[in-house]
């Protein structure tokens, strides 16, 4: 992709984001503060409805042989925004999610059998899908995170192993680059929305498969390891504190060094970016495909995770226990 075409297409997805504010306003696509928001003032939505314009622009104008992962991607993308409007019906958007995924499948000749085998893959990938959607609580996570993992796989692509478009690569950060023009801001413009959040999470599974099946090194999933320790060990103690762990919520360690701590939203983004770029040099430079460094890589980043929870969070609140002076 020239110069040329790269500005081109940032002017194009610049005027898109705008043409959508003016759209989500007079429509009033909006997030209104509530007890779980981490923002005190009425904020766009859906402004990441352009990570799922820029992959489906990619494939009109590139032409690239991704149809089917192409229309998993406008599907997931539009119950997505139809979700940001109006909350539908889980089960309805499960379905959706379900068949997105599984076209998703299909693009990368994943289709496996026996049927439980594909079935084990598509919660897990949904699952993750979710997870990603759910660490979209602050200014800037999304959009910072997504572009620290879209520079990554870019690198890789040119200097490791050649494993996926570079139009859709570079499209798709030149749409995130966008977006965080708007988000990665003490005072965002917009957020990204379900549409947002979802888009980009399909896109990012879709380009990691890529690179697992192409290298035969399912280590590069650790790409994701910061949002994953968050994640899980947010919702291991959800558990222990008999929670519907499917509930809206702000229980995240972000969220907690955001809300509770009153760290500055774009610091603590600053730090889970910081650590994951850590990661992704170890994996790249040094573990590469090293099943035991990875493995102790992955121990050490819980345990200093979960300790940083414990002593900043502290026991009492974890677990929603009395204090003993109570």
């Amino acid at each position: 992709m020239s110069v040329l075409y790269a500005l081109l297409l940032l002017v194009i997805l610049l005027m898109t984001e705008l043409v959508y504010f003016r759209i989500a306003d007079h429509y009033n696509i909006i997030d209104q503060p509530n007890h779980r928001s981490s923002h005190k003032t009425v904020t766009i939505r859906g402004g990441g409805i352009i990570f799922g314009i820029a992959g489906l622009l990619a494939f009109f104008l590139f032409g690239f042989n991704y149809l089917f992962f192409s229309i998993g991607l406008f599907l997931i993308a539009l119950i997505s925004f139809l979700d940001d409007m109006h909350t539908l019906n889980n089960k309805v958007r499960l379905i959706v999610h379900g068949l997105s995924v599984l076209l998703l499948f299909t693009q990368l000749d994943v289709i496996y059998f026996p049927w439980y085998f594909t079935a084990i893959g598509a919660v897990v990938v949904i699952g993750t899908i979710n997870a990603y959607n759910f660490m979209d609580g602050i200014n800037g996570i999304t959009g910072g995170y997504s572009l620290l993992l879209l520079g990554t796989l870019y690198y890789i692509d040119q200097y490791v192993v050649d494993f996926t478009s570079v139009q859709l690569l570079l499209t798709v950060i030149i749409s995130v680059v966008v977006f965080n023009f708007f988000n990665f801001r003490k005072k965002a413009k917009c957020f990204a929305g379900d549409v947002g959040s979802v888009s980009i999470a399909f896109i990012i599974v879709f380009l990691l498969g890529q690179l697992i099946f192409k290298t035969q090194n399912p280590l590069y999933i650790l790409f994701l390891l910061v949002y994953g320790l968050d994640t899980v060990t947010t919702i291991f103690f959800r558990v222990m504190r008999k929670e519907n762990i499917f509930k809206a919520h702000r229980s995240h360690f972000y969220q907690y060094l955001a809300n509770e701590k009153k760290w500055p939203q774009l610091a603590v983004v600053a730090l889970y970016l910081a650590v994951q770029l850590v990661i992704n040099f170890l994996i790249i430079f040094v573990i590469q495909t090293n099943f035991l460094s990875a493995l102790f890589l992955l121990v050490m980043c819980l345990v200093v995770f979960v300790t940083l929870r414990f002593k900043i969070e502290g026991r009492e609140h974890l677990f929603n226990l009395k204090l003993s002076n109570e």
